[in-house]
């Protein structure tokens, strides 16, 4: 199983970017997608997630309202929109999945996901 993250990049404050997830080995419109972030010092923490179909959504609060999670099973691949990035948005982000899921769940426990990324940098500055 791979799941090979990218996107990231230097964007200034207020500013957007697109991150894709591209999943392979593993039957993906059975997985939960979800996305977290860990900046310098701090713990990975839960960023969103989407439920198989792609009907169901979570998000933390932090970014809820400007980022957006969506997924293309054909494509294998899930994604993840950063519109108005603040300074606070810098970290690396990781997407990850999650098997043994029913329909129209989503996960925002780290520790239920089998599968992550490497990783993408994004850098936000002023």
């Amino acid at each position: 199983v791979q799941l090979q993250a990218s996107g990231g990049g230097a964007v200034q404050d207020g500013g957007s970017l697109r991150l894709s997830c591209a999943a392979s080995g593993l039957t993906f419109n059975r997985y939960v997608m979800g996305w977290f972030r860990q900046a310098p010092g701090k713990e990975r923490e839960f960023v969103g997630s989407i439920s198989r179909g792609g009907s169901v959504t979570d998000y933390s609060d932090s970014v809820k309202g400007r980022f957006t999670i969506s997924r293309d099973n054909d494509k294998k691949t899930a994604y993840l929109q950063m519109n108005s990035l603040k300074l606070e948005d810098a970290a690396v982000y990781y997407c990850a999945a999650k098997g043994r899921s029913i329909m129209r769940v989503t996960s925002s426990n780290s520790h239920e996901y089998d599968y992550w990324g490497q990783g993408t940098e994004v850098t936000v500055s002023s």
